[in-house]
């Protein structure tokens, strides 16, 4: 059975879908403050809130695997649609902790589901065309909170209402679902005998056991890449006593550097991506290694570009190694669990940096951030195998397991 040929123009959509989860999260990072002013609510309460985006995003993130492998793609327009509606919904009704507490586990339910689905369509492009379509894709997504987040800046010191930027993302994210809904392929596939396929019966219990390793590692990937994103400029303020403006250029400093190896260096995940995931941890360890000693700004700065070039390969070679492999009838199932333990920790690394530095300080922070990427390290290799990857990163899993009947 062959399925049939896709539209040329299908990476491109992933592309605007990306730059639109980029721009989403950008504006809020940016937003924080005068959304908790909004609210009129501390510091604590803020934080209390900031658990619902988790709440909302797990249980999404598996239902949405779910909806793509039944009802096809479709699903990552209507996705990335309403993610933009949401951040706006969120920007304006905000005004308490009951309504800023609704509106995020909304926002993380939307953005779980727009997360796995877009990785997905990244997934399918980049086997159809033999492009580095996910590394690319990531990098647009780190491109986009950089500019986004610093627009947002610049609208808030120009005062213009919360809305404002939210009204923007909206606008992109409509825009990426409606090209989506003219690229992507029939979510039923017609063969040569006239008949249509519906999805496969999903695999058995040993299928989700070999992905998990995958996960793990992304897991480790995301912890390590999201505690630098979150305290880079804590530890620049106090730990190297810079002012506001370097403060706030240390975290664009990192997601800077993210997207332009993402960019940089896509088609060598296609081609060797245990190498570099390697290569990528060892970087990684080594950047929060040197902010661990850093005593001046630039030093620190090198740190970054150090860790944030090791950790921007990490997790799009990990799930590059699984889309290229995986059947279209399990693919959004797939996607969905590797992503979903991912997120686990996106979720838990900024958390474990504030444990150690509560027990070490910030110093002994960087060093236990270190710790988490020596570990990926260690662990690449025996997990990949247990997952059933090759050096080459080719998925051999069980008759029955991965690959759909």
């Amino acid at each position: 059975m062959r399925p049939t040929v896709w539209h040329r123009g299908l990476p491109a959509s992933a592309f605007v879908a990306f730059a639109a989860f980029g721009s989403f999260w950008g504006v809020w990072g940016a937003s924080v403050p005068r959304v908790r002013d909004q609210a009129r609510i501390s510091d604590g309460r803020l934080g209390f809130a900031l658990l619902f985006v988790g709440a909302g995003a797990l249980p999404a993130m598996l239902l949405a695997g779910r909806a793509l492998d039944r009802w096809g793609l479709r699903v990552a327009a209507g996705a990335i649609g309403l993610l933009g509606v949401v951040g706006v919904a969120l920007s304006l009704t905000a005004v308490g902790l009951p309504s800023l507490c609704l509106g995020l586990a909304i926002v993380g339910a939307s953005s779980g589901a727009a997360d796995v689905t877009m990785n997905a369509v990244a997934g399918r492009a980049e086997r159809d065309t033999g492009r580095p379509v996910i590394a690319r894709a990531h990098g647009t997504f780190s491109s986009f909170v950089v500019l986004t987040s610093l627009a947002t800046g610049g609208a808030a010191a120009a005062a213009w209402p919360l809305a404002v930027p939210f009204l923007g993302v909206a606008a992109l994210s409509l825009t990426a679902g409606a090209a989506m809904l003219t690229q992507l392929p029939p979510s039923r596939i017609a063969h040569a005998d006239d008949t249509v396929a519906t999805a496969a019966s999903p695999p058995g219990r040993s299928g989700i056991l070999r992905l998990l390793p995958l996960g793990v590692l992304g897991a480790l990937a995301f912890a390590s890449e999201n505690a630098q994103q979150s305290w880079s400029a804590i530890f620049a303020r106090d730990e190297l006593h810079a002012g506001p403006g370097l403060t706030t250029v240390a975290p664009a400093v990192f997601a800077g550097t993210v997207a332009i190896t993402r960019f940089a260096t896509g088609q060598l995940k296609a081609i060797h991506p245990q190498a570099v995931i390697l290569a990528g941890a060892l970087a990684a360890a080594g950047g929060s290694l040197v902010i661990a000693s850093a005593r001046t700004v630039p030093v620190a700065a090198l740190g970054l570009v150090m860790a944030g070039a090791g950790t921007a390969v990490l997790f799009p070679a990990l799930l590059g190694i699984m889309s290229r492999n995986v059947e279209e009838s399990y693919r959004g199932r797939a996607t969905s669990v590797i992503t979903s333990i991912s997120y686990l920790g996106f979720l838990l690394g900024p958390v474990y940096v504030g444990l150690w530095a509560d027990a070490t300080g910030l110093r002994g922070a960087m060093t236990a951030v270190a710790a988490l990427a020596a570990a990926l390290f260690l662990l690449t290799s025996p997990l990949l195998g247990l997952s059933g990857s090759s050096d080459a990163g080719t998925l051999r899993p069980r008759t029955g397991d991965i690959k759909s009947r």
